[in-house]
C-alpha cells in the first residue's frame, strides 16, 4: 500500500521542494500550511505520516505546532509524526517525542535524511500492519477451533448449514445461549464469503445506549448533537462491501429497529443530522440468545424485522447437548491454554477428571470449558496431567459421569466391558436431555421402550 505524507509548513517554497522529492519516492502528499487544514487534510487523506515544522501561524511559534501534533495524535495515535524543529526548539521536539511523536529533524533538513526518516517510519507502520493481521488471523483461528471442533450431529448441522449459507447474501440468524460460539460462526461465515476481504465489524446491540448505538451504526452530521464535533461516518459506511454482525439483536430499541428494516429494504441509511441517504452495500449476520418469535408476540420486536433478519436460522446446540465433543473441546482448550502458562508442559487430562468434566451441565457452553481448562492447567503446576484435585470445586462437587463401579474390573470379559460402556453412554445421554427419555432414546438411536429395557437391566433411573 502506498503511503501518504502529510506536510504541514507555512512556506510554499518547502512544500514544493518537500513534495517533489518523497513523490520521487513513490509516496502519495498532502500538504497545509496552517493548523484547520492540515487536520481537514488528515481526515480526507487518512495519512499516517506527517511532517510537521513547529512554526506555524496565526503566532509563529513552536508552540503552535506541538498543539498541533498534539491534536494529531490524540485523534490518530498511530500516526507517524516526524517533527521538524530550529536549534533553539530542540527542548520542545524531545518533549513532543517523549508525548508520541516519531521522530525529529533539525532545520536545516537534509534531503537524504528526510528520506531515511520517513522510510524508516513507512517501514514501521507496515510492522505494526502485519503484526495487528497476525493477531486478527491467530485469533480468528483459534476461534475457529474452539467452537468448530466436534462431531455431534446437532453440531454438524450447524455447521454444515453455515457453510451452505455463507456463498450467498442472504441475512442470517445465529442463535443459541450465551458461549455456544455465536461470533465465532459469524466470523467463519463471513470468511467462505464473496465478501471475505472485506470488513467484518461486530457490535453488542446491548451494550450501548439507543442514542450511542444509533449514532454508532448509521453516523453522524458534525453539530447533529452536543458532543458531535465532527462527522461520523458509522459502521455501516465502514464495513461496505462486507459483513455486519448485529450481535444480541433482541436488546435493540424499537426506534432502531425502524431504521434497520429501512436498510435491509432499500440499502440506504440516513446519519443523524444528514438531509440526504447514503447506499451501503452490507450483509448482516444477527444473533441472539432471546426467543425472538416469543418477541414479536409480545410486542417488543417488529414482525416485518424478524422476518428479514431471519433468512437463513442457525441454532448452535449447548455443550451439554453435544455428546461426546467435550472431551476434544476440553483438550483443545487445554492445549490453547499453555500460551498463558509459561514452560507448561504437554498436558493430558485423567480419565477421572474428565469423567467430572462431563459430569457437568455447562450452562455458561464453551466460555465456561475453556475458563475452567486455563484454571486447570495453573492449578495443575507443572505436572503433565490434570487430575479431579485440580478442578474448579463446583466441577469436584458433582457426581462423575460413571463411578467406579461402571469401571470394568481387571481380566473382564468383552461382554462385561460392552455392558460397562453401553450403561455410560445411556447415562451421559440422559443427562444431556436432563433425563428426557424420549429424547435421550433419539440420541442413542433406540426407540423409548428400548432404552426403558436397557435402563431396566443396566439398574438406571
Amino acid at each position: 500500500m502506498t503511503e501518504t505524507v502529510l506536510l504541514i509548513d507555512d512556506d510554499p517554497g518547502f512544500r514544493d521542494a518537500y513534495r517533489e522529492l518523497l513523490a520521487q519516492e513513490g509516496y502519495t502528499v498532502a500538504e497545509a500550511g496552517a493548523a484547520p487544514k492540515a487536520l481537514a487534510e488528515l481526515r480526507r487523506t487518512s495519512a499516517r505520516l506527517v511532517v510537521l515544522d513547529l512554526m506555524l501561524p496565526p503566532s509563529g511559534r513552536p508552540e503552535e505546532g506541538a498543539a498541533l501534533a498534539d491534536k494529531i495524535l490524540a485523534e490518530r495515535p498511530a500516526a507517524k509524526v516526524i517533527v521538524v524543529s530550529g536549534a533553539g526548539e530542540t527542548p520542545l521536539a524531545l518533549r513532543l517525542v517523549e508525548r508520541g511523536a516519531y521522530d525529529f529533524l533539525a532545520k536545516p533538513v537534509d534531503p537524504d535524511v528526510l528520506l531515511a526518516v520517513v522510510a524508516r517510519a513507512a517501514a514501521r507502520l507496515a510492522l505494526e500492519d502485519r503484526v495487528t493481521e497476525l493477531e486478527r488471523s491467530l485469533t480468528a483461528r483459534e476461534g475457529d477451533a474452539s467452537a468448530l471442533l466436534g462431531q455431534s450431529p446437532a453440531f454438524l448441522e450447524a455447521k454444515t448449514l453455515c457453510e451452505r449459507a455463507a456463498p450467498t447474501d442472504v441475512p442470517v440468524l445465529i442463535t443459541g445461549e450465551s458461549g455456544t460460539g455465536k461470533e465465532v460462526f459469524a466470523r467463519y461465515l463471513h470468511a467462505r464469503s464473496r465478501r471475505k476481504d472485506k470488513p467484518f465489524i461486530a457490535v453488542n446491540c446491548g451494550a450501548l445506549a439507543p442514542t450511542l448505538l444509533e449514532s454508532t451504526l448509521f453516523g453522524h452530521k458534525r453539530g447533529a448533537f452536543t458532543s458531535a464535533i465532527k462527522d461520523a461516518p458509522g459502521l455501516f459506511v465502514e464495513v461496505d462491501g462486507g459483513t455486519l454482525f448485529l450481535d444480541e439483536i433482541g436488546d435493540m430499541d424499537p426506534a432502531l429497529q425502524v431504521k434497520l428494516l429501512r436498510v435491509l429494504e432499500t440499502g440506504e441509511i440516513l446519519p443523524v443530522g444528514a438531509a440526504r441517504p447514503l447506499t451501503v452495500d452490507v450483509r448482516i449476520v444477527s444473533a441472539t440468545h432471546r426467543s425472538l418469535e416469543s418477541m414479536v408476540a409480545n410486542k417488543t420486536f417488529r414482525d416485518d424485522l424478524y422476518w428479514r433478519v431471519r433468512g437463513i436460522e442457525i441454532g448452535l446446540p449447548r455443550l451439554a447437548d453435544r455428546v461426546g465433543d467435550l472431551p476434544l473441546l476440553a483438550q483443545h482448550f487445554l492445549n490453547l491454554s499453555r500460551a498463558l502458562v509459561p514452560r507448561s508442559p504437554a498436558t493430558a487430562i485423567s480419565p477421572g477428571a474428565m469423567r467430572r468434566l462431563e459430569a457437568c451441565d455447562w450452562p455458561g457452553n464453551l466460555r465456561e470449558l475453556r475458563h475452567e481448562m486455563q484454571r486447570a492447567l495453573v492449578m495443575a503446576g507443572g505436572r503433565g496431567e490434570i487430575l479431579e484435585e485440580d478442578l474448579s470445586p463446583a466441577r469436584r462437587g458433582g457426581a462423575p459421569a460413571a463411578s467406579s463401579g461402571d469401571e470394568p474390573a481387571e481380566g473382564a470379559t468383552l461382554e462385561e466391558k460392552i455392558a460397562a460402556l453401553e450403561r455410560r453412554e445411556i447415562a451421559a445421554a440422559l443427562r444431556a436431555t436432563q433425563g428426557n427419555k424420549s429424547q435421550a432414546a433419539a440420541r442413542l438411536g433406540l426407540s423409548r421402550q428400548g432404552l426403558l429395557n436397557k435402563m431396566d437391566r443396566h439398574g438406571l433411573k
